[in-house]
């Protein structure tokens, strides 16, 4: 399916790349790959851009759509495994859609559907649509799909040995140095973070499962950075949320070895999401989901649905 998309990519009249809410270092590499490779090509994230996203776009003079999205021929929806991690309503009817996350049903409606699951990254589909289409990506766009492979990966951590070969062809495409790859990935926690992960610290709630622990926190800012600072605590699987209003927002993190273990944290939210009609995906030790609801309440079903799954790991003999 990647060179009909291709073709469809590269004929006549514009697309439009729409983005998921708090758009991620490998969405927005991703988007920009596809807008150096093609014509007419604007990039929109109605939802804003994440911390490092918006360093990565600074850093290469990235144009970005924040508050509208852009009137074309074609919408091209990357890195986004469910229409409603998109805070504006659209016709996905005509829409093509690349993905790398859990298979969604959500997308059945839309022209085009692709989705490789075995990938850790976005940017490692559109490196291959780009090969498919004979387009050698420029420095800045081989910088920019490393950048989203390291952060979708927490810096290979997750990684796979596709992960690994593709990283290494970029590289080697334009002589690019690991280090400064990481130096547009790298960011030092600000004090607002780190009082962030301190009093998400103080508001934690676990409970043990077998020999694994889940906790859960509340915030109202940074919940992937608590999330994160609780598993380095010593929790197996995190969820931290925050309430604006009557929306709510939770990320989840696991560790390394849970995954390995067969933890999918995006399968798991997907389903949560399914169950309270919100939006919910992502990758096996990262995800999240938002929507319409009380957080508290999200989080205790969060944390009710992974000690289920711990569970039924523990009865099929994890070790």
């Amino acid at each position: 399916m990647l060179k009909e998309i291709a073709a469809e990519l590269g004929s006549s009249g514009g697309t439009t790349v729409v983005l998921h809410g708090n758009a991620d270092p490998d969405a927005v590499s991703s988007a920009f790959a596809v807008s150096r490779a093609f014509e007419d090509v604007v990039i929109a994230a109605p939802g804003g851009l994440d911390r490092a996203a918006k360093v990565l776009a600074r850093q290469l003079d990235i144009d970005i759509a924040i508050e509208s999205v852009p009137d074309s021929k074609r919408i091209l929806v990357l890195d986004t495994s469910g229409p409603d991690q998109i805070p504006v309503e659209l016709d996905y009817s005509n829409a093509i859609v690349v993905d790398h996350h859990a298979k969604n049903s959500q997308w059945d409606g839309c022209r085009l559907y692709y989705c490789d699951d075995s990938k850790a990254s976005c940017a490692e589909i559109v490196y291959e649509l780009l090969k498919v289409a004979g387009r050698v990506p420029d420095r800045d766009v081989a910088l920019a799909l490393m950048t989203g492979i390291l952060t979708d990966t927490g810096h290979f951590k997750f990684a796979r040995p596709g992960t690994m070969i593709t990283f290494a062809e970029l590289m080697q495409l334009h002589g690019i140095d690991m280090d400064e790859a990481m130096r547009l990935v790298y960011m030092e926690a600000d004090p607002s973070e780190k009082i962030s992960q301190l009093r998400g610290a103080q508001r934690l709630k676990y409970w043990k499962v077998g020999r694994r622990i889940v906790a859960i926190s509340q915030g109202s800012a940074f919940e992937a950075s608590v999330c994160k600072a609780l598993v380095h605590l010593g929790a197996d699987i995190a969820f931290v949320g925050s309430q604006r209003g009557e929306t709510f927002r939770i990320s989840a993190r696991a560790t390394s070895e849970m995954v390995r273990e067969g933890v999918h944290l995006g399968k798991l939210l997907n389903g949560v999401g399914s169950e309270t009609s919100n939006g919910g995906g992502g990758h096996p030790g990262a995800a999240g989901i938002s929507g319409v609801g009380d957080v508290e309440a999200m989080l205790n079903i969060s944390a009710d649905n992974a000690a289920k799954m711990l569970r039924e790991l523990e009865s099929s003999g994890y070790r």
